[in-house]
């Protein structure tokens, strides 16, 4: 098997592990549905990337941050909600990057991804950054549960929610970048709402809940894999 296709294979395993954990904490604060919002927000960035022959990862990176830091913003200076602020942006980066991504080969690669021609590169990225989000959401899993079921409690504690709520959508738009590369902008909110919604209906402790999500991210993987493979060996 070419090396290029064995990273195609083992990097959306660990993407979706990371999807999945997030979207159970997504879940959770009831912005899961964000995901699938924030994800258009990097179609500018992926556009611009193509206009200036960069890697599209870059530039939807850029956007995903400039997009995070104004709804981070917003919500410190408004009472918006966070669906609402994401809302907003929303609307403004689809807009965009129909404008900028002017191709069609160009707006599917965006819209759906692909598991083909991964560099070695952006394999250890991918892994790297998916490593550190699972590591991160553990080691913020204690202020992230109390910041979501009292903010108040969590100022009371120590714990300063604003900064804990910047930390948490850096981490979003880190799980939804790693993702882009194989499932576009368009599937990537799919594997973060869809699993933590089937695990939450199968668990009923925090710890099975979020090991559940995980797993159910994967499985979806795997299962997109083989009938990918199925639909391929019936084109032969």
């Amino acid at each position: 098997m070419p090396t290029s296709e064995l990273y195609g294979i083992i990097l959306p395993v660990f993407g979706a592990a990371a999807a999945g954990l997030l979207g159970a904490f997504a879940l959770m604060k009831r912005t899961v549905l964000a995901g699938d919002v924030m994800s258009h927000i990097a179609i500018p960035g992926l556009g611009l990337a193509v206009i200036w022959r960069l890697n599209p990862l870059v530039g939807g990176g850029l956007t995903l941050l400039i997009g995070i830091l104004i709804i981070w913003s917003l919500q410190k200076r408004t009472d918006l909600t966070s669906e609402a602020t994401i809302g907003v942006i929303f609307a403004t980066s689809v807009a965009l990057g129909a404008l900028l991504i002017n191709s069609n080969e160009q707006l599917v690669d965006a819209l759906f991804g692909g598991f083909g021609g991964i560099s070695t590169g952006e394999f250890i990225f991918g892994i790297a950054v998916s490593l550190l989000i699972i590591g991160a959401l553990w080691l913020l899993r204690n202020q992230l549960i109390i910041g979501l079921f009292s903010p108040e409690l969590a100022s009371a504690s120590g714990v300063n929610v604003n900064r804990l709520n910047l930390w948490f959508l850096l981490i979003f738009g880190l799980t939804i970048l790693v993702s882009l590369r194989f499932l576009g902008a368009l599937l990537v909110g799919s594997l973060i709402i869809i699993p933590a919604s089937a695990a939450r209906q199968l668990t009923h402790t925090l710890a099975r809940f979020l090991i559940t999500s995980m797993a159910v991210a994967v499985a979806s993987v795997g299962i997109g894999f083989w009938i990918a493979l199925s639909l391929f060996k019936k084109k032969q």
